[in-house]
């Protein structure tokens, strides 16, 4: 026997690689090489020109020269050259870097690109800018008011009033820094803004980047990152005007990146870290009540390399696309079939082998 016939067996069996699963459609990276030796901070969202997918690139995190880069998904199925669309350049011929940046596509209305801009999480403040036609060009940028700096990281929700609620936190300069979640909404595309106080101390839990899901009517839920080696998630009843008690879930979270989405027939997902340390593995888990998850599949699993801060959305033909940090090089899509999915419980925080 040859010994390609040998080897090929066991390639399939892996349980990580992306392929072997049914539900997984494809996977791709966005780009092969670009003028940015890191990436990180991947967005994704649908338009009615296509898919758009964002990320901040740069030499290196927080050095000045890292800038926003938007590519869209043409027609023959191939995306664009990463292009430059913002950066921290300032009047005064000061360079600041730019972070985590967020797109989102309101109903009826511009292409929306929220991004921040500053030294640090500490002192940077929001920028946003529109695109009328799917992202090919992009209005100037616009300074959010004092206090206000659009979704942190994670995508806003537009509500059935035509509301956009947007996850956002604060981390602080102080030692320890306190990390706190709140709210901002916006009824007039972000011309004009409300936002909650901060929703807890910021210590005893430390939480940032929230994802928002829907549990039916008025009621929201918040999942996302803390310090304390798990998922937090809160609550409410109000659309999002006031919010409940934050609490630790049993899902475990290395202090990266999450996001979750509300899919059309009523069940959450979940994109996450499932370790208490480093960025491998990257999992999907699968909830129908926003409490109980279970485990549905392993992205990426490859020990002491980096696979993280990733999005997910699911578009108008029910399919879910996702785009994630691959070892800080590369962005990664994939796109998955919901109803292709098969899940196993997770039990206090294992999960199933």
């Amino acid at each position: 026997m040859k010994l390609h016939h040998l080897i090929l067996p066991c390639i399939l069996c892996i349980p990580w690689l992306s392929h072997a699963d049914p539900a997984i459609l494809k996977t791709e990276y966005i780009y092969d090489t670009g003028p940015y030796p890191q990436i990180h901070a991947t967005t994704i969202t649908e338009t009615p020109t296509g898919l758009v997918t964002a990320w901040f690139g740069g030499t290196a995190e927080k050095n000045p020269d890292v800038c926003i880069w938007v590519s869209r998904h043409l027609p023959d199925g191939k995306w664009t050259e990463g292009v430059e669309t913002a950066n921290g350049k300032q009047a005064d011929g000061k360079r600041h870097p730019t972070w985590n940046p967020v797109l989102f596509q309101p109903k009826d209305a511009p292409l929306m690109l929220f991004y921040k801009v500053g030294p640090s999480p500490s002192t940077w403040w929001g920028e946003l800018k529109t695109s009328t036609d799917g992202g090919k060009t992009w209005s100037a940028a616009q300074k959010l008011p004092k206090g206000i700096f659009g979704p942190i990281k994670n995508k806003p929700v537009q509500l059935s009033n035509g509301d956009i609620l947007c996850p956002t936190s604060n981390e602080t300069d102080t030692k320890p820094s306190a990390w706190a979640i709140y709210f901002e909404r916006t009824s007039d595309l972000g011309k004009t803004w409300t936002r909650t106080e901060l929703l807890h101390d910021g210590l005893k839990i430390g939480a940032i980047q929230p994802s928002i899901l829907f549990l039916g009517g008025d009621k929201l839920q918040a999942v996302g990152r803390t310090k304390q080696s798990k998922v937090f998630q809160i609550t409410s009843d109000d659309a999002g005007k006031t919010w409940g008690e934050i609490s630790l879930t049993d899902l475990p979270n290395p202090n990266s990146g999450t996001d979750a989405v509300t899919l059309a027939d009523g069940r959450h997902l979940l994109i996450y870290n499932h370790t208490a340390k480093g960025r491998s593995p990257l999992n999907l888990a699968v909830s129908k009540d926003g409490k109980t998850w279970e485990a549905a599949l392993v992205f990426e699993d490859e020990p002491k390399k980096e696979f993280s801060y990733p999005a997910i959305i699911q578009t108008k033909d029910g399919l879910v696309h996702i785009t994630y940090t691959w070892k800080r090089a590369k962005v990664k899509h994939v796109v998955l079939d919901p109803a292709k999915l098969t899940t196993k419980p997770i039990l206090n925080g294992q999960r199933p082998q």
